[in-house]
């Protein structure tokens, strides 16, 4: 038996033409000889009623201190209703479909309400109605506890997790991710007008484009792929375009370590940050040793870390800025806070132990005048820490200069 997982997004399930066309890949995998497992998310996005933001704020319209139980039992409401009115659009062409909770599917988490991780999932309800020839059409972003006990939630992409993870368990051909896109752009489009439609990327590079602010599918779901080497296709739900391939990295640097000009994946951007510069002092090293511990326990993450003895770098995000300067004036440390930041990145895991990328990068933004808070470097990322205003032109600059277009 030939399995394929297909996810469906919540633009994919909102309307009745929607619906169509999910119908219509369904069906085209049949033709192919497979046998698919769906998996939904709720339907449409804020605003639209059953859409999961929209059951969020109606439940704290009555409490908004109400407890995580309710709150995650309310959250998977969405998805049993899409999953529910997927199968009955199903069964209407004739093909025998069944809804299932992620608890029936077998999804087994831990208790941790909003973020639960999945523990180990039974396949054997889910391989019954597959040798039964029927379509599971399974709820997304949900799983329960041991004997069932409570819904929890899988926190943020978590559709995309459960679509993973499924795919992992059942030791599917491949899992399709379906949305209103054509697959992974090498930039945000609304930024880049040239960005283009990548065909293949490395599991390691859409993690870290995804990391870094890139709005593609959740790492954790390509993490759980890439641990059984599960092909991932992102694809568009209204159209036939091929979608982009996400499986194990292919470099080709012509023999001599160089810059291949195709080695970069994508640029990426986050906003909302700032960006702090503390002063160390050598004579006082348990006062610097304890900044970040400090930090952590008063539940500020902290990311863009540069440390030297003399000066620690790092960033938080704008909600997160008040009490960093609180606490680092109670601490009675000298600092300057610059707001109002974006991080930009280029992603390429093709860029490893290659010399030259980064005066590539750094020329790409002191040559459109662009100026560097601070660059922040590993094996597949370069990043810098610039003023949020200079955004939409270092993306762009950094684009045309790794040759994405």
């Amino acid at each position: 038996m030939k399995i394929i997982v297909q996810k469906f997004g919540g633009t994919s399930v909102n309307s009745e033409a929607a619906r169509q066309a999910v119908t219509k890949k369904v069906q085209q995998a049949l033709a192919k000889g497979f046998s698919p497992v769906v998996v939904v998310s709720a339907m449409g996005r804020k605003g639209q009623p059953y859409a999961t933001d929209t059951l969020i704020t109606t439940l704290k319209e009555n409490n908004l201190s109400v407890h995580a139980r309710e709150l995650d039992l309310m959250m998977c409401c969405g998805e049993i209703i899409s999953a529910c009115i997927m199968a009955a659009t199903l069964q209407k062409v004739g093909l025998n479909a069944c809804a299932l909770t992620g608890g029936q599917a077998g999804i087994v988490t831990d208790s941790q309400y909003g973020a639960a991780r999945i523990k180990t999932i039974h396949t054997e309800a889910l391989l019954n109605l597959l040798n039964a020839d029927i379509i599971p059409v399974v709820c997304g972003f949900q799983g329960q506890t041991e004997n069932n006990a409570k819904f929890t939630t899988l926190g943020r992409g978590g559709s995309d997790t459960t679509a993973a993870a499924l795919g992992a368990a059942l030791n599917a051909e491949v899992v399709e991710i379906y949305t209103d896109v054509e697959g992974i752009m090498t930039a945000d489009p609304r930024l880049v007008k040239d960005a283009s439609l990548l065909d293949r990327v490395s599991y390691g590079d859409v993690c870290q484009m995804a990391h870094q602010g890139a709005k593609v599918i959740h790492p954790r779901a390509v993490e759980i792929a890439m641990a059984k080497n599960i092909p991932l296709l992102i694809k568009s739900t209204f159209s036939d375009a091929p979608g982009t391939l996400i499986t194990n990295p292919v470099c080709f640097t012509g023999g001599e370590a160089q810059i291949n000009e195709k080695s970069a994946s994508g640029v990426t951007s986050i906003t909302g940050i700032a960006q702090f510069r503390v002063t160390l002092t050598p004579e006082e090293p348990a006062k610097g040793q304890a900044l970040f511990a400090d930090l952590a326990e008063a539940g500020i993450s902290v990311g863009c870390l540069n440390l030297s003895e003399t000066l620690a770098m790092f960033a938080v995000y704008d909600d997160k800025v008040a009490p960093t300067k609180k606490l680092l004036a109670e601490r009675q440390f000298s600092f300057v806070c610059n707001e109002h930041c974006a991080k930009v990145s280029v992603v390429g895991s093709c860029m490893e132990g290659v010399p030259g990328y980064m005066a590539k990068f750094v020329s790409a933004l002191t040559a459109n005048k662009i100026g560097i808070l601070q660059t922040v470097d590993s094996d597949v990322t370069i990043s810098a820490v610039i003023k949020d205003q200079y955004e939409k032109a270092a993306v762009n600059a950094l684009h045309t200069a790794f040759k994405l277009g």
